[in-house]
């Protein structure tokens, strides 16, 4: 067992120091670039051979996670939905992310399967193809095809993967509590619980069971749709670690070039597409939340195919009610309101400057709020709304900045198909169906209002009697924590000590008390000194805060 111990903690801390080692590198290259020695420069370059000195702070960072592996990938991918933590720019940079992991052996994959479903492949497959299709950094896809003859994809977890992702999500915690503790401009930004998050959704990931149930949600949703198509999910050939469904066969949405020559009305088809996720994000609060080219197809008859539902977000009623009360301040050229419903959905910080987060949203809300729907740039004002929040400190919740990230995405990928597209159009209908009276909808908010009340009532007789109770004995302690406070008594302690010094030192000189060297009293003159010296660290405190 000791020795099991000891040789965790050597992998561990040979991991950390690979992980520090490469992020110290990519870092260095901002102090380094302007020496002009070429035999440094020619150290300082990524795994791929491009100078480093070269690459914007975003690259770098892309390139820092892509050489730490899989796990910092993932994280990256993770972060580039969260452009409210990040900026726009890094999260565009890091949505660039994609890992082409070598795939695991053929010998490999099939013990996998054999393990997770219990059988040997042989005979759960009438053929598989031991060649992968592709092969990223959770796991690798590979084809195959049931005794009835249909054409199926296998996904199949690479082998240890996930022992070494629980690693890197520990070390990296570590990391993430020695920030928050020792470097006090992150606290904001708070890492432990950013990380915790991470954790759950990496983890999530690695269960193939949820994107099973994704795509069964998915394609319930969509059962009266024949334009839409889901991949059929084999669950009898399904587990944890192996995820088999049909193989979908047609055009991809990247290839635009053939889907021209195939005869498809792009425009229809990005219209149509567009719609697809609206409603599955306004209508039934489910929806896939990466819509890039490469997830979509036009199969046979222009239905349109989604894949790779691993990543999915959910909008519950008071999201969809606050993101309307949005979209109608804007269109109403309220700047007052568009700044209280940011502050509402996020996280404030306790230094945020009000006046100027509404001097910001009225440029923001005249630039855009003038415009028609058909000029409306859906994503163009995401964005910058989002430099808004980020710049200001606020964090929005996951979900609300998933969404934010899917919409951004969806008109881009539209606009791939139809230059002209514009998404606010499409949104429009949705938003004013929002605003119908929903019986359904009040009642439920009507049965939560409810029970909140109810629980407060029940729980309050029980906690005024704890208080009472504190109150009798004299053991209630009130708590008041204000870092402004703090820092301002700080500076007020130390002028007072900073001018007590000086009067003092003025004595001692003006009264010449020994010794005296030269005719000046050296306990006046030292006085003096150490008053100039503290009067030049408060000037130094005060314009650091």
């Amino acid at each position: 067992m000791r020795l099991a111990m000891l040789t965790r903690v050597e992998r561990s801390a040979r991991r950390l120091s690979e992980i520090l080692s490469v992020l110290s590198r990519y870092g260095l290259a901002d102090w380094l670039a302007g020496l002009n020695y070429e035999w440094l420069q020619g150290r300082l370059v990524s795994a791929n051979g491009a100078r480093l000195s070269n690459l914007t702070h975003e690259a770098r960072i892309r390139l820092a996670l892509t050489e730490l592996g899989t796990t910092f990938i993932k994280i990256g991918q993770i972060l580039s939905t969260r452009p409210d933590l990040i900026g726009p720019s890094l999260a565009e940079e890091l949505g660039q992310l994609r890992s082409n992991t070598p795939p695991d052996s053929p010998e490999t994959v099939r013990a996998t399967i054999q393990t997770e479903l219990g059988k040997p492949l042989i005979e759960l497959f009438h053929e598989f193809d031991d060649c992968s299709l592709a092969s990223a950094s959770i796991g690798q896809v590979h084809r195959a095809r049931l005794a009835n003859g249909q054409a199926v994809v296998v996904k199949v977890q690479h082998a240890g993967i996930e022992q070494r992702i629980v690693e890197d999500l520990n070390i990296t915690a570590g990391l993430a509590e020695i920030l928050q503790k020792h470097v006090p401009r992150v606290r904001a930004y708070q890492p432990v619980a950013t990380v915790r998050e991470f954790r759950r959704l990496l983890l999530n990931e690695l269960n193939f069971s949820l994107e099973r149930r994704n795509l069964e949600e998915l394609a319930r949703n969509f059962a009266n749709d024949p334009r839409v198509h889901f991949p059929k999910v084999c669950q009898d050939l399904c587990s944890r670690r192996v995820l088999t469904m049909e193989m979908l066969q047609g055009i991809s949405i990247e290839q635009v070039e053939a889907l021209h020559q195939s005869g498809a009305d792009l425009d229809d088809l990005a219209r149509r597409g567009a719609n697809m996720f609206l409603q599955m994000i306004f209508r039934d609060g489910f929806y896939h939340a990466d819509p890039h080219p490469g997830n979509l197809m036009m199969l046979p008859g222009g239905v349109i195919g989604v894949l790779d539902c691993g990543m999915v977000g959910r909008i519950n009623d008071r999201l969809r009610e606050e993101i309307d009360c949005l979209l109608l301040a804007v269109v109403q050229k309220d700047a007052n309101e568009v700044a209280e419903v940011v502050k509402r959905l996020g996280s404030v910080p306790a230094h945020l400057d009000h006046e100027a987060l509404e001097n910001d949203v009225r440029n923001f809300v005249e630039e855009y709020g003038s415009l028609s729907l058909r000029d409306f740039d859906l994503s163009g004002a995401l964005n910058r709304m989002i430099e808004i929040i980020h710049q200001y400190q606020i964090l929005l919740p996951p979900d609300c900045s998933l969404l934010l990230k899917t919409l951004i995405v969806l008109e881009g990928t539209s606009r791939g198909l139809n230059p002209s597209f514009s998404l606010a159009e499409l949104i429009e209908p949705f938003r004013k169906k929002m605003r119908m009276f929903r019986p359904d909808r009040w009642l439920n908010k009507l049965h939560r209002a409810y029970r909140d009340w109810d629980r407060l009532l029940e729980a309050l007789p029980r906690e005024l009697t704890e208080i009472l109770r504190s109150v009798r004995s004299g053991t209630m302690v009130l708590r008041q924590e204000n870092p402004r406070l703090c820092a301002a008594l700080n500076h007020l302690t130390l002028g007072i000590v900073t001018a007590g010094l000086l009067v003092t030192s003025g004595l001692l000189w003006s009264r010449e008390a020994a010794p005296i060297i030269f005719g000046i009293s050296v306990p006046g003159i030292l006085g003096y000194l150490a008053a100039i010296a503290l009067g030049f660290k408060l000037l130094l405190m005060i314009r650091k805060d």
